[in-house]
């Protein structure tokens, strides 16, 4: 299990070039004194492992130091060849060249492990597309492709949540596909780090200005950290129903964002207790009244007047 470590230690390091012993740590679930063992080891038998200190210092390995490390364990492969999303790599002009890959990483393995990767493909698919979704256009994704690669900065026309649209200088920094959907990761020209979605674009065109990327930027984590600040500011409107045991399972397919907070047990008149939690109360009025009278509002109380108002006014419309 150390020996998985440290090797794993020596291979992250000469991917990154620096890392910090906490970012080890979490990386590989260890202690950061597990890390500073490690290290001792990895010096005593003779791999030139470095510490800078300071704000800005680290682990590396000294003058470029190459491992020749060439094994790779079963689950390993497994993971090289779990294919990816075809729809996304079709967006990316990648569904040729990975295939091509594909095929060199099989011919590249001992035989003993070249059928169990190539049973991979096999066993596993991966589709990203919803079921009746319609696939967003991105009319700009070939310059944004081209831009996020030579580090050069574009001006975009978007198109706001409130459908303004509005020109800005911006420096692609990546792409990130979201289900099937694309968004552009952009610093503006204050260097604030912005999610753009790549079908509100409506144009992008390059200017003649390269930019340098932020040091030590990592996309991953800036799009975590964002999704994490976005869920977290989004409205909450909060209900509690009775509902009939048949349509328990059909509660959260449907096209209103809804989710399901809480379920009880059924109580003695057949109903199932459940708490949802919507955007908004329009949200809710119209996911509510779907279900007719298969669910029964218990809270907020005043909801029930409302849905039933927009019942009698669809009763008024079909009669006239």
């Amino acid at each position: 299990m150390r020996g998985d470590r440290l090797i794993s230690i020596l291979l992250m390091l000469q991917a990154q070039g620096q890392m910090t012993a906490k970012e080890l740590a979490e990386r590989l679930e260890v202690s950061e004194r597990t890390i500073y063992r490690d290290m001792e080891a990895l010096s005593g038998a003779g791999i030139p492992v470095v510490a800078e200190r300071g704000i800005n210092g680290g682990w590396s390995l000294l003058d470029d130091y190459q491992t020749t490390l060439t094994g790779l364990k079963e689950s390993e492969i497994r993971a090289l060849f779990v294919p990816l999303s075809e729809q996304l790599l079709d967006d990316l002009g990648l569904t040729r060249i990975s295939e091509e890959a594909r095929n060199k990483l099989i011919a590249s393995l001992p035989s003993v492990y070249r059928q169990n990767a190539k049973d991979v493909w096999n066993r596993i698919y991966i589709d990203t597309r919803a079921w009746r979704h319609k696939k967003e256009k991105a009319a700009s994704f070939e310059v944004l492709k081209d831009a996020i690669w030579k580090d050069q900065k574009l001006k975009i026309v978007y198109q706001r949540a409130d459908g303004q649209t509005a020109d800005r200088i911006v420096a692609p920094l990546g792409l990130v596909a979201k289900g099937s959907n694309w968004y552009l990761i952009a610093s503006k020209e204050n260097g604030e780090i912005r999610n753009y979605r790549a079908s509100r674009i409506h144009s992008a065109a390059p200017v003649r200005e390269t930019f340098e990327r932020p040091e030590n930027f990592d996309i991953a984590h800036v799009w975590q950290s964002s999704t994490k600040e976005f869920i977290e500011r989004l409205p909450t409107y909060e209900v509690r129903v009775k509902a009939a045991q048949d349509i328990l399972p059909r509660l959260s397919f449907t096209n209103y964002f809804v989710r399901i907070i809480e379920t009880n047990e059924v109580d003695q008149e057949g109903w199932i207790p459940v708490t949802l939690s919507f955007d908004t109360e329009e949200e809710a009025k119209r996911y509510i009244l779907g279900f007719a009278e298969h669910i029964r509002i218990i809270e907020p109380k005043e909801l029930h007047g409302k849905i039933l108002n927009m019942a009698e006014s669809i009763v008024a419309h079909y009669k006239s």
